[in-house]
């Protein structure tokens, strides 16, 4: 159901009513988590390192920064073992994951406590222009190197120059609401 909404500042637009009680939020962590739970967003596993320094983490957050020149952003918590292994290489891959690869989501994602090295294992791993691992049979990957670093309070804007890119076909993988979602 949608509800015609207009004012004098502004154009006639359709706002949708929503199906459950409208209620608020502190602006706080919490509130922002709750909120952000509601915007789906493309599954993405971030890799860098080499042999036993390789990790790497599932994210919602990578996305384009620019197309011309190519540059794509990611946003890594400060926290996270895999922040130091991009820092330290100056490279990551954006690997845009399918629906088969839930189970290397949630590796990366820390799901099972695998670190490192161990979330590698049961998928196939190769490597492009910049060395970092790139899942072989991906989505699609982008392949970059750190050209910038914004640290802001608990996390690192990681921006990348896109040195290579790997298009494997079919269709990305969602995560809203706590959960996986296929796109058909």
């Amino acid at each position: 159901m949608n509800v015609f909404i207009a004012s004098e500042f502004s154009e006639p637009r359709l706002r949708p009513v929503p199906d459950q009680p409208v209620s608020d939020r502190p602006a706080d962590a919490a509130g922002l988590k709750e909120a952000l739970r509601t915007l789906g967003g493309g599954v993405s596993v971030i890799t860098a390192g080499e042999g036993a320094e390789r990790s790497g983490a599932t994210v919602t957050s990578a996305t384009a920064l620019s197309v011309d020149p190519p540059r794509m952003l990611v946003s890594l918590n400060r926290s996270s073992s895999t922040w130091p292994v991009v820092e330290r290489y100056r490279h990551f891959a954006v690997n845009v994951i399918g629906a088969a690869h839930q189970d290397i989501a949630n590796r990366f994602a820390g799901i099972g406590g695998l670190k490192g090295p161990e979330r590698y294992v049961g998928a196939e791993w190769t490597r492009l222009a910049s060395g970092a691992p790139v899942l072989e049979d991906a989505v699609a990957s982008l392949d970059c190197e750190v050209e910038e670093a914004i640290e802001r309070h608990s996390h690192v804007i990681v921006i990348g120059r896109v040195l290579s890119i790997r298009l494997s076909g079919g269709s990305s993988l969602l995560y809203q609401n706590g959960k996986y979602h296929a796109v058909t």
